[in-house]
């Protein structure tokens, strides 16, 4: 039988129970990103103060156990913006575990999660919140397929790979949106940390187990159309990457299975 990792997770502010909540989480997972993060911090701010005013909103840099400075930049921002928090853990798990630990920190009445590069840029993050307070809806979920211009600036090989997964997802995983992978998703706080209380994934298919959660759950998914605007170099890798997905695909539906058969029971 494996053995999960020991994970040691480190708050660099203390998260205290009682704390009045705010409008909205953002959480940024990272990995090896001290050349972009104090620009990120920095750009994030700015949109939120803008958009929600100081106190309403807080941001959960969740540090997925770098091997370079990025942990220690972003704590050395802190004073700075007070609306700033670095979590930490070793050693590395992957973007998912990431996600979940900011999810389950968050204090935030929408909780907005989103990659170091801000590749959806900042705008759009106002967006769905309005879409949250407006729409009622439980999830919000990133959607290129809906926008015309959503795999702009991807090259060919990396735009097939993707719809290519998607209908995988939809065929086999019974994931019945238009984009699963897509880097930015909201959820409203009661399902945030009901949904991520229950994922186990870690890596490639975390998006896909909490989708699937949450629709088992009971909670409601709307989709906004959205398009990359900062574009970097990817880092998959066609082959493994594809056979690292499918087993996690298989995983996540066996534990889905014995969860409703669980439930069934009980």
């Amino acid at each position: 039988m494996s053995r999960r990792r020991r994970t040691v997770c480190r708050f660099s502010l203390p998260l205290k129970k009682g704390i009045p909540k705010m409008k909205i989480t953002v959480i940024i997972p990272m990995y090896n990103e001290e050349k972009i993060v104090a620009d990120t911090v920095a750009a994030l701010d700015g949109e939120l103060l803008a958009a929600f005013g100081a106190g309403e909103y807080e941001m959960l840099f969740v540090d997925d156990g770098s091997q370079d400075s990025c942990r220690a930049k972003a704590e050395a921002l802190m004073p700075r913006y007070p609306a700033l928090q670095v979590l930490s853990y070793q050693p590395n798990r992957g973007k998912g575990h990431a996600v979940r630990t900011g999810m389950l920190a968050s204090r935030g009445d929408f909780v907005l999660f989103t990659d170091c590069d801000l590749a959806y840029g900042t705008a759009v993050i106002l967006r769905f919140y309005k879409a949250f307070a407006e729409g009622g809806r439980d999830i919000y979920i990133g959607s290129r397929t809906l926008d015309k211009a959503g795999y702009e600036g991807y090259t060919f090989k990396r735009r097939m790979m993707s719809k290519a997964y998607i209908k995988y997802l939809n065929l086999v995983a019974g994931f019945d949106h238009s984009d699963s992978q897509c880097g930015i998703k909201g959820f409203s706080a009661r399902a945030a940390h009901a949904i991520f209380a229950e994922c186990l994934c870690d890596r490639w298919a975390f998006d896909l187990e909490a989708l699937l959660i949450g629709k088992d759950l009971g909670f409601t998914v709307g989709e906004i159309p959205v398009k990359i605007i900062n574009h970097r170099e990817s880092k998959i890798s066609p082959i493994h990457d594809a056979i690292e997905m499918t087993k996690e695909v298989r995983r996540i539906k066996k534990r889905r299975r014995e969860r409703r058969k669980k439930e069934r029971r009980s």
